[in-house]
């Protein structure tokens, strides 16, 4: 069994993969890189074979997405740590020690995360993940460092390690046997909000999530769907709904989710107005995608009950409306929400 495998997802991704692949094998130290296709439709296997032999190539019969494509992929990867790194991810030199050194000081650590940067602008931190990952108490996910579309600049003041609520599926270290013991990603999300599913399960079973930044990678980001993009609005409306369904405490899952509800409904709105109509659309797709789920939802919420009841609250979920919070009262920063509660 390795110690750490380093396992990248690929899908159409032949020019990340020539692009970041050599920075990942250079600064590997010594762990197996595999990388797992799941059936592009590019050239991306050819290059693997031709430029990459060093690289263990696991090839998948259909595209599941990142959740399903993952779970497929780690059920042939043999070791105690697995590295989930996004083909657009360049690390840097000495970013695997202090990840896996933070990992070993407490068994009780499911998953970690390095600092996440910009690749364009190497000063600020990168939307998915910065300084690592919280939700709201309605399930709107922000970071330390990146609140919706405002990205703050690092200026060291996010580095101390802590336990966070979510850690980004870009860049993610994970134990091998607890991602298993929790049945992975919910395949069912094929894409986008499962890593904080995976999370959330993770800490209602008792584990902790933490980030690390004495780790540094740099994201491009949007590298499969733009967040532009209206499939993309339709997995994460679609996606948190049905999170918030599995994972939300007794007694709070009604209110929150039709809150939740209307909250989607006034950003339709928002979107419609600013003639992006395919995106209010796609909500409207996400919810009534969201409504044909309930009988497998439930299901799973039941499946949950035992974990789910024993971890009420999480300290790291924020109390209060991040939505509010950034619109209604301008706080665009990490610091503003912990300072004004």
């Amino acid at each position: 069994m390795d110690q750490i495998a380093i396992v990248i997802l690929n899908y159409n991704g032949r020019s990340f993969l020539e692009r970041f692949l050599p920075s990942v094998l250079l600064h590997a130290d010594g762990c197996p890189v595999y990388v797992a296709d799941n059936h592009s439709t590019d050239d991306s296997v050819a290059l693997l074979r031709e430029k990459f032999p060093a690289v263990r190539l696991i090839q998948l019969s259909i595209n599941f997405g990142y959740a399903g494509g993952y779970n497929a992929a780690l059920k042939e990867v043999d070791a105690r740590y697995y590295l989930l790194l996004n083909s657009d991810v360049e690390v840097s030199e000495g970013w695997l020690r202090p990840l896996r050194e933070l990992m070993e000081r407490n068994e009780r650590i499911a998953a970690c995360q390095p600092k996440i940067r910009s690749h364009a602008h190497p000063h600020l931190f990168e939307y998915a993940g910065a300084a690592g990952g919280y939700i709201d108490y309605l399930g709107y996910p922000f970071c330390r460092g990146r609140l919706f579309d405002t990205v703050e600049e690092d200026r060291q003041q996010y580095d101390d390690a802590r336990e966070i609520f979510w850690a980004t599926g870009a860049c993610m270290l994970v134990q091998a046997e607890v991602f298993h013991r929790l049945d992975g990603f919910d395949p069912r999300f094929f894409a986008h909000m499962e890593e904080i599913d995976w999370c959330w399960r993770a800490k209602n079973a008792g584990y902790q999530i933490w980030y690390c930044p004495d780790s540094t990678v740099y994201h491009v980001g949007g590298g499969t769907l733009h967040k532009s993009n209206p499939r993309k609005t339709f997995l994460n409306y679609r996606n948190s709904l049905a999170m918030l369904y599995k994972n939300l405490p007794t007694g709070h899952v009604f209110l929150n989710i039709l809150i939740r509800l209307v909250l989607d409904g006034l950003s339709g709105v928002r979107l419609l107005a600013s003639g992006q109509w395919r995106d209010t659309l796609a909500i409207l797709q996400a919810h009534f995608a969201f409504y044909g789920w309930m009988p497998f939802l439930r299901r799973q919420r039941n499946a949950l009950a035992e974990l789910r009841n024993n971890r009420i609250t999480h300290p790291q979920i924020y109390p209060h409306s991040i939505i509010w919070q950034y619109f209604g009262k301008n706080r665009k920063t990490y610091r503003e929400l912990r300072n004004n509660k």
